[in-house]
């Protein structure tokens, strides 16, 4: 039997824009879910439709580590993970050996493998398992998720990660799949800003904006922003994509720290860093990340 077949119990601390859809595909899957979430409107959320008994919730971060085998943490950073962890009420007095958390935030790699290394000596594995795609994969259930940990880590959290994503990728130790995650945002967002800009041009020359996106889909310029940004997202004005601006942000600057942590200059994603960080304080965070085709175009940007 699955660990979803036997209605396994697994802890959920953090019931937000991707939490949420997350913890509802693992309920949709034969999971129960012990939730722990500040809002009132997340946890009622969560529970709307949900199988009688499928759904419970811990007061605090204590009470899921009292309860769940499996922890399963889905928060903004890892300033936030280290107070869930270590703050009042958090997991790691409470955490008992065998325990399995698993993080999905977009945390910084060095802050992983210090609590990796904390809770090791509870006889606690953590395991970092970031997710790329958007909301609407979240409520389907086919995220691509990377995962860093050892094989026993790994082969525990994998019908868990199976209930939330389609594509499982094993990155090697802890704390590379968060490095990982932040690499690859990185290259989203020089993809991103690069799509905007050439759009911005042929704006500027009277080119038709549908056409140079097929043309770009068709050629050498292809990728994912040109695919599922450019026609979808930034010709239509809905500026809609899934992804708040702040949290590229954040992912930049995360991409930032590895880059001075290996003493690597990266001057591509210097310009990338600065460029999103002029956007933010214009536009705000919580705008969607495609709004920076908005912010270049406007003539504060260019001051």
């Amino acid at each position: 039997m699955s660990m979803a077949e036997e209605g396994a119990e697994i802890g959920f601390i953090g019931l937000g824009m991707m939490g949420l859809p997350m913890a509802r595909s693992l309920l949709a899957r034969g999971f129960r879910v012990l939730g722990c979430d500040t809002s009132e409107a997340a946890r009622a959320a969560v529970a709307e439709g949900a199988a009688p008994g499928a759904v419970s919730f811990a007061r605090d971060p204590a009470g899921v580590a009292a309860e769940a085998g499996v922890i399963v943490l889905m928060l903004p950073n890892s300033r936030v993970v280290a107070q869930v962890m270590e703050g009042e009420g958090g997991l790691l007095p409470a955490l008992r050996p065998g325990t399995l958390v698993i993080d999905m935030s977009s945390s910084e790699p060095a802050e992983t493998r210090r609590l990796a290394a904390l809770l090791a000596d509870r006889g606690v594995a953590l395991m970092d398992a970031p997710v790329s795609g958007s909301v609407a994969k979240a409520k389907t259930g086919t995220l691509a998720i990377m995962c860093g940990g050892d094989d026993a880590a790994f082969a525990k959290a994998e019908p868990v990660l199976k209930g939330m994503g389609e594509k499982i990728i094993r990155t090697g130790a802890v704390g590379s799949a968060h490095a990982m995650k932040a690499l690859n945002n990185y290259v989203y967002a020089a993809g991103l800003l690069a799509t905007a800009e050439a759009l911005r041009m042929g704006e500027a020359l009277g080119l038709d904006l549908g056409i140079l996106t097929d043309v770009m889909n068709a050629s050498s310029g292809r990728n994912i922003a040109t695919e599922t940004k450019s026609r979808q997202e930034i010709l239509t004005g809905r500026y809609a994509g899934g992804f708040q601006l702040g949290l590229m942000r954040k992912d930049l600057d995360t991409a930032g720290g590895i880059a001075e942590d290996t003493g690597y200059p990266a001057p591509l994603l210097a310009l990338c860093r600065e460029r999103w960080r002029d956007a933010v304080a214009a536009l705000g965070p919580q705008v969607d990340n495609t709004e920076i085709h908005r912010f270049i175009g406007s003539k504060t940007s260019k001051e």
